[in-house]
């Protein structure tokens, strides 16, 4: 960007594109409204804000469980940022097939990707590719109500197992084994209680290859499955092993030490007679066991029949090697949840066995290792699915910290016109929605929960409901732009 330009004065603002409106992207964008270049006048900004589905929040709208309770929380500061109309969000707008990089630098000077990571981590063990074999991921963007995916799910296993032990693993688990009617409090589509509520589940198997000192889920999240009605909660004291680094993690790290504490507690109060347990459905909380195969039998064959695990003992370091011997678990699905994996973008470098846009710090990467000028990364398809919102929030700051510093180098934008990208999507016939359409769209799901609460219930049950979700695409952009053409 050379001397004589006057990108980032009031006459001509440093425009920049953020593709993804999950945390990662609401984040940079915002961290970058309040930059200290932006707050003391010395420089001003243009941030257009870029999803592929109608609706803004990412992965706390698509990927996380309907009942969770931090869900709210997170989504109304989200709310809050891109309610200021400093950041203008584009919905149903879809990298690579709307909008090409070549439009984007074209409309912008600096361009930030942040889409997160969506599809499911592989397992590759024999017998992954049989029918009621599923991914956790896809299991959640169907009880989310995401507009790409079907409507029905098939729910007809009375065993289950969930193969992990992180947050997403005991989301799945608690999803599957709670009683749908309980869920009704929540935002879950009506498709979605219709499919849990005919599920004949009775036990749900959750397993984890290391030892409790070793689980990746959060206090929050293990609490969360002791508040299931009716749902007993059953763990195996040959499960509970502790090596030199486990004592250490309990020791040094306080959330081991209150999940370890919660997990004890938990099997100390057990009855020794478990058909003392009264409740309809069990969840089954498993450790030491790796997944070696998943198996069909003569009488459904091409379909789960049960899983083999080998047993697996800590090594002194919190790591788990296999002891050679093998346990099988009758059960008709078996639910992937080892964690999540980012998908390659259009005309952008990835590193396909990391799943992420190769980067130094949010400074995107060619093929040689060189910085892409004007090109950024944030979130999980910068550094991979790891970590909390306030992991995000520390990433975002990385990322636009480099940006701020490279201002004075970015390729400058040949069309930067605010309405210039306006005029484009228009042009190619594309319905994109807006934050205004978002609005629109969100007072017809809270009208539907209220109104669902008004005529007494919903499906039978008394139960006040908040939301329910708007589920087919069309719908949601019809919706959308129907309200914003409303009050225009």
């Amino acid at each position: 960007m050379s001397s004589s330009t006057t990108v980032g004065s009031a006459d001509r603002p440093l425009r920049v594109a953020v593709v993804g409106s999950g945390p990662a992207g609401v984040y940079a964008a915002d961290i970058l409204t309040k930059s200290e270049a932006v707050k003391s006048g010395e420089l001003t900004v243009s941030i257009d804000l870029f999803d592929r589905y109608p609706a803004p929040y990412g992965l706390i709208r698509y990927g996380v469980a309907p009942d969770h309770p931090r869900i709210k929380g997170i989504v109304n500061a989200l709310h809050k940022v891109l309610d200021r109309g400093d950041i203008r969000f584009f919905g149903n707008v879809d990298y690579g097939t709307d909008l090409t990089i070549e439009d984007l630098r074209t409309h912008y000077d600096a361009v930030i990707f942040a889409t997160g990571a969506i599809k499911d981590a592989d397992l590759n063990i024999p017998g992954i590719e049989l029918e009621g074999s599923f991914g956790g991921a896809d299991f959640v963007s169907w009880y989310d109500g995401h507009p790409d995916v079907p409507r029905e799910w098939p729910l007809d296993a009375k065993e289950i197992a969930v193969i992990g032990n992180g947050n997403v693993a005991l989301d799945v688990a608690r999803v599957l084994s709670k009683h749908a009617d309980d869920l009704l409090v929540s935002e879950i589509p009506d498709n979605v209680y219709a499919g849990l509520k005919a599920s004949p589940v009775t036990d749900v198997h959750v397993f984890g290859r290391r030892g409790p000192a070793q689980v990746k889920f959060t206090p929050l999240e293990l609490r969360e499955l002791s508040h299931s009605k009716d749902v007993d909660i059953i763990l195996y004291p040959e499960d509970f092993e502790f090596d030199e680094e486990s004592d250490r993690q309990i020791q040094s790290n306080n959330q081991t030490k209150t999940m370890v504490g919660t997990l004890t507690n938990w099997i100390a109060e057990q009855p020794e007679d478990l058909s003392e347990l009264k409740a309809s459905r069990r969840l089954h909380l498993h450790f030491l066991h790796s997944p070696v195969e998943i198996y069909d039998d003569a009488e459904t064959p091409g379909k789960v029949a049960g899983m083999r695990f080998e047993r697996t003992e800590l090594d002194g370091t919190g790591n788990a090697r296999g002891t050679g011997e093998f346990v099988d678990y009758p059960v008709q699905a078996v639910y992937r949840a080892i964690g999540y994996f980012g998908s390659a973008l259009p005309e952008i470098e990835f590193d396909h066995t990391k799943g992420v846009i190769p980067n130094d710090g949010g400074r995107v990467l060619d093929a040689a290792g060189s910085h892409v000028p004007g090109i950024y990364a944030t979130g999980w398809i910068k550094r991979g699915p790891v970590g909390l919102i306030g992991h995000t929030k520390g990433d975002a700051l990385e990322t636009v910290t480099y940006l701020l510093e490279d201002r004075e180098d970015l390729p400058v934008a040949a069309v930067p016109d605010a309405d210039a990208v306006v005029e484009l999507l228009d042009a190619r016939g594309v319905q994109f929605t807006s934050w205004e359409g978002w609005l629109a769209l969100d007072a017809h799901e809270l009208a539907l929960g209220a109104a669902a609460t008004e005529a007494g219930g919903s499906h039978g049950v008394e139960v006040k409901r908040e939301r329910i979700k708007v589920v087919p695409r069309e719908d949601m952009v019809n919706i959308s732009r129907d309200g914003v053409a409303a009050q225009v």
